[in-house]
């Protein structure tokens, strides 16, 4: 798996996209296209922090977005992806103009398109049309001993899939665009990354080869094989999402008294759906629940909410408006007191609840929250006005909320990361692409469904879901 207050909500909050959003399932709906609505302003303001964050922070000379802020190291291939993709929703809001945008997608893409590829361990960008997980920011090449990464490629891809959809206007830069979008996806084998057909491997590296490792579902993965099953130039085989959906019974389960098909972080619930519209539709496993994947990620926004108000650990805090739990940074491995009892906090963890474990130690991402936005606003909206509220001293800074806070830490923890504010708790002081990027791109889906709406008219995204036996809805 991948590494990484308004009191009323109604039509204040907006979501001309959503339908059929009460309760915690049923039959799958399709979106009403009813137009842009307004967003709760807090949401809003957040929204807009988060695109000066990916327009601010990344490398304009070269389109590279760093994996974290403000110490960058490298850029993430994965917050390119996302950064391609808060473009167009900055074009759409009037943050930035569309020539502007387009002239940095144009810059991105085109260095994307001439970095080396190759087996060398030094000096390439990536192999086989793959990218490696972390690039170098100034020159674009692999940076340290990072792998080649097939899900990180996915969604570096779905961020310039994007971006050649958007840009579809008959002038020089917006032809460039989606000429440069359709090679580079083009160049992706993805076929060659299947030393165990049907399944996809998760990395392969110069030195080692390819991991002993595929992705199988359920996780954030699902886009990865639509893309891979979608391809014009090197498809896998249908048999692909079989594999892909093979070990979804393991992860069916019931939590805080909700039955989904489980992921415990939230990302996984969210990455895919930054650019799938899976309102209405069904493959033949959701279509045996009674449900589509929309429905699912709402009732797992549901079991986290309420796992935060039944509160077993304790952990200060966690409420009704005080919950979220994804991967995301922490104060770092170390042993604390609290309340009489040795608890282990957590560096950079997939934090979450799961079916058969749960890891939680009192750490809040304020991603898992916003970027759940249109699975269940009526939880979410709260929740944000009232982070913003209540620890937007602690926790917010330029470019919205840094990634994480834990005010369960207590005062002389020997922290390895972030700060400790005296007398509120633990900060993160850095924001990272990944966490970053679904704030935006499910605030726009909320607000005006322009990602889905744009990726709907992409032939890859039909045909991979076609392929992976989709119907309904918007497919039909």
């Amino acid at each position: 798996m991948h590494r990484r207050k308004f009191l009323t909500l109604a039509a204040a909050s907006g979501g001309a996209w959503l339908s059929g959003c009460g309760g915690s399932g049923g039959g799958p709906g399709s979106p009403v296209t009813t137009g842009p609505a307004p967003l709760n302003p807090v949401i809003a303001g957040l929204q807009q922090q988060v695109f000066n964050y990916f327009w601010n922070s990344t490398n304009a000379a070269n389109g590279m977005a760093p994996d974290r802020y403000p110490s960058p190291p490298f850029a993430s291939i994965a917050a390119i992806g996302f950064a391609l993709t808060a473009y167009p929703v900055g074009v759409e809001n009037g943050w930035v103009s569309r020539a502007d945008a387009a002239a940095r997608v144009q810059t991105t893409l085109q260095f994307l398109s001439n970095a080396p590829q190759g087996t060398a361990a030094g000096g390439c960008a990536g192999y086989q049309g793959f990218f490696y997980h972390f690039l170098d920011m100034q020159t674009g090449n692999r940076s340290a001993n990072s792998e080649l990464s097939m899900l990180d490629t996915a969604l570096l891809m779905a961020g310039v899939l994007f971006c050649g959809q958007y840009f579809n206007q008959n002038n020089a830069a917006e032809t460039t665009i989606q000429q440069l979008a359709a090679s580079l996806y083009g160049q992706v084998n993805w076929s060659w990354a299947q030393p165990r057909p049907p399944a996809i491997c998760l990395s392969w590296t110069p030195e080692s080869g390819f991991s002993p490792y595929d992705y199988t579902g359920y996780n954030e993965a699902m886009i990865l094989y639509l893309l891979a099953l979608g391809s014009p130039t090197n498809p896998v085989a249908n048999t692909a999402w079989d594999a892909w959906t093979s070990t979804y019974p393991e992860s069916w389960g019931t939590i805080e008294g909700i039955e989904h098909l489980t992921f415990g972080p939230m990302f996984g619930h969210q990455y895919t759906q930054v650019w799938v519209n899976l309102q209405g539709i069904q493959d033949a496993y959701m279509s045996s629940k009674g449900l589509d994947y929309f429905q699912n990620s709402r009732r797992a926004v549901q079991a986290q909410y309420a796992y935060a108000v039944a509160n077993p650990l304790n952990w200060q805090g966690y409420s009704a408006n005080l919950w979220g739990l994804t991967a995301c940074d922490g104060p770092g491995a170390v042993a604390i007191n609290y309340e009489g009892q040795t608890r282990q906090l957590l560096p950079y963890a997939a934090r979450g609840v799961g079916l058969t474990s749960t890891t939680d130690d009192g750490t809040i991402a304020p991603t898992a929250v916003l970027g759940s936005l249109p699975f269940a606003p009526e939880l979410v909206v709260p929740t944000a006005v009232s982070m913003y509220e209540n620890y937007g001293t602690l926790a917010l800074g330029s470019y919205g909320f840094l990634d994480a806070f834990n005010l369960s830490v207590p005062t002389g923890t020997a922290i390895t990361q972030g700060q400790y504010v005296a007398g509120s708790g633990w900060v993160d002081t850095q924001y990272l692409g990944i966490d970053q990027g679904p704030i935006i791109a499910m605030a726009e889906n909320y607000r005006s469904g322009l990602i889905w709406s744009t990726m709907q008219q992409n032939a890859a995204i039909v045909l991979g879901l076609q392929r992976a036996g989709f119907s309904g809805g918007w497919l039909g």
